[in-house]
C-alpha cells in the first residue's frame, strides 16, 4: 500500500536524478564558474511565500479527513523531538571548544528548527515514487519549528553571565514570523475550504509546486556556491557535526515515527524534519534574541553543508532507515 521495494542504489539514483537536486547542483556549479544565475530578491521572496502557503494549503485540506486522535500522538512525539534535538545539539557542540556558548545556542536553534525546502524536496521525492505520506505532515513541520528555536535560544541565554534576551520580541518573531504565520494561514484556509474551492486553486498551488521548488533550489545552489568560502571557515569539527548530527536526528525521527505506527513515507518525512536545519526562520529569531551570535557560522553549517547533504544523500538515507524500521 505504502511503497514499492527500492534498493539503496535505486533510492539514491531516483533522488540524484530528480529535477530539484540537479537544479541545485547546476546552481552551485554556475556560481563557482562566476556566472550570475541568482534570482532577484523579489522573486526569491515570492517563491518562499508560494511554497509555504502551498504546502500549508495542501496539508490543511488533507486534515479535513483526519481525526483529532490520529494526529494527537504524532503531534506530541514531534513536540518532544522539538525539545530533545536542540538540547542534544547544544551539548554535543561542547566538544568543539572553539565555539562560545552563545554560538552553540545559535546552532542548536538552527538544528532544532526545520528546513521548509528540505521538507518540500522530501514530499516531492515521496510523490514521485508513489510513496504514501500522512496528510498531516505539514502540521508536524509547524510543531517542530517553534520549540527548537525557543529551546536553543534559552540554552544560550542561560550561559550568558548577564542575559539580555528580548523574549517578548523573540517569541513574537518565532510565532508570528513569516515562516510559521504563512504556513499556519495556508493550513487554516485549506482546512476550511470546500472541495470546489480547493479544486479551483489546486492547478496553481499544488500542481506547479514542483516547478517553483526547482527554481528555488537553483537559487539555493547558487547561494551555496557563492558562500562556499564560509564553509571552509567553520573548520573540520563543525563540518563533521553538520553531517553526523543530521543523521542522528534523522534516525531519531524515523525510529520515533515507526514506533507510533506512521507509514514508511511518514516516518521518512519526520526523519527529514528532525535532520534538517533552518536557514530562514532561525536566523531571524536568533538575530533578535542573540545579537552577539555569529550567524555566518550557523548559516555556513546549515545551508552550506547540512542542506546539500540532506538534499542529495540524506533523504534517500532516511527512507532506507524507515524501510528497515518499517
Amino acid at each position: 500500500m505504502y511503497s514499492f521495494p527500492m534498493s539503496a542504489w535505486s533510492i539514491a539514483q531516483a533522488n540524484l536524478t530528480s529535477v530539484g537536486v540537479l537544479a541545485f547542483i547546476f546552481g552551485f556549479i554556475a556560481s563557482r564558474a562566476k556566472t550570475n544565475l541568482k534570482l532577484p530578491d523579489s522573486v526569491y521572496q515570492f517563491i518562499s511565500i508560494y511554497l509555504l502557503f502551498g504546502i500549508g494549503l495542501k496539508g490543511g485540506y488533507s486534515l479535513q479527513s483526519v481525526g483529532f486522535t490520529q494526529i494527537l500522538t504524532p503531534g506530541l512525539v514531534t513536540l518532544t523531538l522539538g525539545v530533545v534535538i536542540p538540547v542534544l545539539a547544544f551539548y554535543s557542540l561542547r566538544l568543539i571548544r572553539a565555539l562560545s556558548d552563545i554560538d552553540r545556542g545559535s546552532l542548536a536553534a538552527h538544528y532544532g528548527s526545520t528546513s521548509l525546502v528540505t521538507f518540500s524536496a522530501a514530499l516531492l521525492f515521496m510523490e514521485s515514487n508513489s510513496i504514501f505520506v500522512e496528510g498531516y505532515a505539514p502540521a508536524l513541520l509547524t510543531l517542530l519549528e517553534i520549540p527548537g528555536l525557543i529551546v536553543g535560544i534559552f540554552l544560550a541565554s542561560t550561559s550568558i553571565s548577564h542575559p539580555d534576551v528580548k523574549w517578548a520580541t523573540t517569541l513574537r518573531e518565532v510565532v508570528v514570523g513569516k515562516t510559521v504565520l504563512i504556513l499556519l494561514g495556508g493550513m487554516f484556509i485549506g482546512f476550511l475550504t470546500s472541495p470546489s474551492g480547493y479544486d479551483k486553486v489546486q492547478p496553481f498551488f499544488i500542481e506547479l509546486l514542483a516547478g517553483f521548488l526547482a527554481l528555488f533550489l537553483l537559487h539555493l545552489g547558487y547561494s551555496a556556491g557563492s558562500n562556499f568560502h564560509e564553509v571552509k571557515k567553520v573548520g573540520l569539527p563543525l563540518g563533521l557535526f553538520a553531517i553526523v548530527f543530521p543523521i542522528i536526528g534523522g534516525l531519531m525521527g524515523v525510529a520515533a515515527a515507526s514506533a507510533i505506527g506512521l507509514s514508511i513515507g511518514g516516518a521518512t518525512v519526520l526523519g527529514v524534519l528532525c535532520a534538517s536545519a533552518s536557514y530562514i526562520a532561525a536566523p531571524a529569531a536568533v538575530s533578535i534574541a542573540l545579537p552577539q551570535a555569529n550567524l555566518s557560522v550557523a548559516l555556513a553549517a546549515s545551508v552550506g553543508i547540512t542542506f546539500p547533504f540532506n538534499l542529495i544523500i540524506g533523504i534517500p538515507l532516511y527512507y532506507k532507515f524507515a524501510q528497515i524500521f518499517g
